[in-house]
Order: structure tokens, then C-alpha cells, then sequence
């Protein structure tokens, strides 16, 4: 894949987060939430203003990466066995802190209640 393409493709993520953001609080606009610019030091979804911060009190950063095949296997075998529960994925590296994976949506419709 060529540089171009793999920019492309970190861009249409944070475009995507961005995007959703601004979908689930109305009140926000682009001046609010912005992407970062490519080599941009911080968060790649940066959240511009005090409201913005208040209403999504997160620091975002987006990864597109084929090398997470592996988690995405383990995702799948997640939800296989959730059949009337949400899935949630745990996962824990040597010396790391474990961390939690949910469903994009479902995070944000948690966000939402």
C-alpha cells in the first residue's frame, strides 16, 4: 500500500469518528471537533472547545490497520457468543493494562443514554 493510500485511509476513520460525534451532540459543529492534520502532534479527532470536551470526555485516536486481523478474529468469536448480549472483548498484553472492546455504535449509543 502506498503513502497516499494508507493517509486516505487513516483520514476516512478519523473522518468517520468526527462525523459521529457531531451526529450524536447537534450542538457541536466542525469548528468544535476537528480531525488532526497529518503529523500533527495529539489526538487524531481533537476536540476544540470546553463543550465539546464536556459532552465527549475522551482523547481519541483512531488506528486502521490490517496488522489487528487478530483482534478482529477475536471480536468475531466474541460475538458468536453473545446471542442476546452485547459483545465485549477483554484484552491484555504482558505488562500492559487490559482493555475493553465494544462496538463503535454501541459505544456511542452509550453515550447517548
Amino acid at each position: 500500500m502506498n503513502n497516499k493510500s494508507r493517509k486516505a485511509k487513516g483520514r476516512y476513520l478519523q473522518n468517520l469518528v468526527r462525523d459521529r460525534v457531531i451526529k450524536l451532540f447537534p450542538s457541536l459543529t466542525k469548528d468544535d471537533i476537528r480531525c488532526a492534520l497529518m503529523s500533527e502532534p495529539g489526538a487524531d479527532v481533537k476536540l476544540t472547545s470546553l463543550t465539546s470536551r464536556k459532552l465527549m470526555p475522551y482523547s481519541i485516536e483512531t488506528k486502521n490497520r490490517e496488522e489487528y486481523k487478530t483482534i478482529f478474529k477475536h471480536w468475531k468469536q466474541t460475538k458468536g457468543h453473545a446471542t442476546n448480549l452485547e459483545p465485549l472483548l477483554v484484552i491484555k498484553s504482558n505488562r500492559q493494562r487490559a482493555l475493553a472492546i465494544i462496538d463503535l455504535e454501541h459505544f456511542f449509543s452509550l453515550l447517548e443514554d
